[in-house]
């Protein structure tokens, strides 16, 4: 393949995908193994699988629009929202079980007042906690979190599919994208963090520079490669 003016541009959409969703994640209130014993807030998994299911169901949301339509504008805003609502069901699921099953109040360890709702945090913290729970800035965060990883799903899978007419090819290759950029987004984080409100947060230049130079080579490499498989 030849890097015409289209080539370049699919390049860029996937190099832009990839760090959508590197520097998303920090947004999503991930809790990691504290969280699952309501020791910290945040969703009970690792960085890692939130990065990736939020790319995953964007890029399967994108998918499915795409079959009905091909107007790039409806399919990157239906990934978006696709992840947004896989991150804000498992939210809030995670919210039932920590206010109905645990009894945990929600509340921040990182702030003295939610910065959405002004409520003063420290009072309901759990002694020997570091928060618990999902607060409302946790929750408004992880949404924007997962619009992030889901616009950044339907713009890796959207210019694969174009080069090659192969789903199922595109999918593997973006998949291989979004654990890469989840892995660097981990390591940067290191545990836990609570959304833009956490100090961490302030960590994510980081991110964005290494997924920058991890998803530029992986994007010439999948249009390089993928058409081998198209249809």
């Amino acid at each position: 393949m030849t890097f015409d003016i289209n080539t370049i541009i699919y390049i860029l959409e996937i190099i832009v995908g990839g760090l959508l969703v590197g520097v998303g994640v920090h947004f999503v209130p991930v809790g990691g193994a504290p969280a699952a014993m309501a020791q910290a807030t945040g969703i009970g998994t690792g960085t890692v699988q939130l990065a990736a299911g939020s790319g995953l169901t964007g890029l399967l949301s994108a998918g499915l629009m795409m079959s009905v339509t091909d107007n790039l504008w409806a399919i990157l805003a239906t990934g978006a929202v696709g992840a947004m609502i896989m991150i804000d069901a498992t939210m809030l699921a995670g919210s039932w079980i920590y206010a109905y099953a645990v009894g945990a109040p929600f509340a921040s360890a990182k702030v003295n007042y939610d910065p959405i709702t002004g409520f003063s945090q420290p009072p309901y913290v759990a002694p020997g906690t570091v928060g618990q729970g999902i607060p409302t800035v946790c929750f408004v965060s992880g949404t924007i979190g997962a619009a992030m990883g889901g616009l950044g799903g339907a713009m890796i899978y959207y210019p694969l599919v174009q080069i090659n007419g192969n789903p199922a090819m595109s999918a593997i290759f973006a998949i291989g994208i979004f654990f890469v950029d989840a892995v660097l987004a981990s390591w940067n984080i290191q545990g836990t963090i609570e959304g833009f409100h956490d100090p961490k947060f302030k960590k994510w230049p980081n991110a964005f520079k290494s997924c920058l130079v991890a998803t530029a080579i992986l994007a010439v490499v999948a249009v390089l490669i993928t058409p081998i498989g198209g249809v």
